[in-house]
This record gives structure tokens, C-alpha cells and sequence, in this order.
């Protein structure tokens, strides 16, 4: 277990705007909870489903996969053919490596993405989905650094609940 604080009790993360900086937190605490958690995993509990529950793989290409369609809308932009595979895939099994690979280019992704977000646009709207729901620039970053803490939380358990054991 880290002896640091939670990152957001470690103060401002460079370049990042303080309307931003929460969750810039949130998605730095996540990175640092996957490296201590999901890197202790091996092949096999990585896809167990205890209980008929998610696995802790679906968790982590769910989480990879959401962020980047949330910071996608945010851009403004619509998802791509490679988008809407990785969403029709996620739950199937893939090499650990790769699957902890692309959380964290994902996740560093998401970063650079909060740290060339102007503030002016921050309460621009833009659309989600084929559905086109509404929502802002600023509801789309949150809510994709909210979704990726709680899949993180549901990691954590399933890990717990696995048994796993560290390779």
C-alpha cells in the first residue's frame, strides 16, 4: 500500500487548469490503483467472473474503452470503426499486457487531453451518441473520470472477491 496521500490531497498537477483539476485526480488515482492492483493479476483471474460478476479484464477494457468515447464527445467528434469494435469486444479476453498497455495509454491520452482543454470551451455543448444527447464539454470529462474511478472500485472488488494471486 502507497504511503501518499490520494492524489488529490498531493496539490495542483502541472499544466492542468484548476477548473480541470479534479478530475485530472481522479484519473491519476485510478492509474496508481491499477499499477498496484491489476499488474499483481495472472492470465487466468484477470478473466475469472466470480459469482456470474463482471471480470476484472472487462473492468479494465470497459474503463479504457468508455474514457476514450467520453473524451471522444468531448472533442466533439463522433466515434470511430475502431471505437465501436473495441466496444463490441470488451469482455473478451486479451493478453494481460496488453489489456494494462492500453488502459495506460488511454489514460495518458485522457491527461493530455485535460491539458489542452481551453477553459472558454469548458461549457460548449456537444452530443453523445447516435441518440445525440446533449451535453458539455466540462459533464463529458467529469462524468469520463467518474466512470473510470467506479470501474476501478468494481477492479479492486473483483480482485478481492477472485482471490487473486500475483504472478
Amino acid at each position: 500500500m502507497s504511503s501518499a496521500p490520494e492524489f488529490w490531497l498531493r496539490g495542483p498537477v502541472a499544466g492542468i487548469d484548476p477548473m480541470l483539476m479534479p478530475a485530472a485526480h481522479a484519473l491519476l488515482q485510478a492509474r496508481e490503483d491499477i499499477e498496484r492492483l491489476a499488474t499483481t493479476l495472472d492470465e487466468a483471474t484477470l478473466w475469472q467472473s466470480p459469482g456470474g460478476a463482471a471480470s476484472a479484464g472487462f473492468h479494465l477494457q470497459h474503463l479504457a474503452g468508455s474514457l476514450d468515447r467520453l473524451f471522444t464527445y468531448a472533442r466533439g467528434q463522433a466515434l470511430d470503426g475502431r471505437q465501436r469494435d473495441e466496444l463490441r469486444s470488451e469482455g473478451t479476453p486479451a493478453p494481460l499486457n496488453d489489456v494494462i498497455d492500453r488502459v495506460y495509454r488511454t489514460l495518458d491520452r485522457a491527461l493530455d487531453q485535460l491539458r489542452n482543454t481551453p477553459r472558454d470551451i469548458l461549457f460548449d455543448t456537444r452530443e453523445v451518441g447516435r441518440a445525440r444527447l446533449p451535453a458539455t464539454v466540462i459533464g463529458l470529462l467529469f462524468h469520463g473520470a467518474e466512470h473510470t474511478t467506479r470501474h476501478v472500485g468494481q477492479l479492486i472488488t473483483t480482485i478481492k472477491v477472485s482471490g487473486a494471486r500475483t504472478r
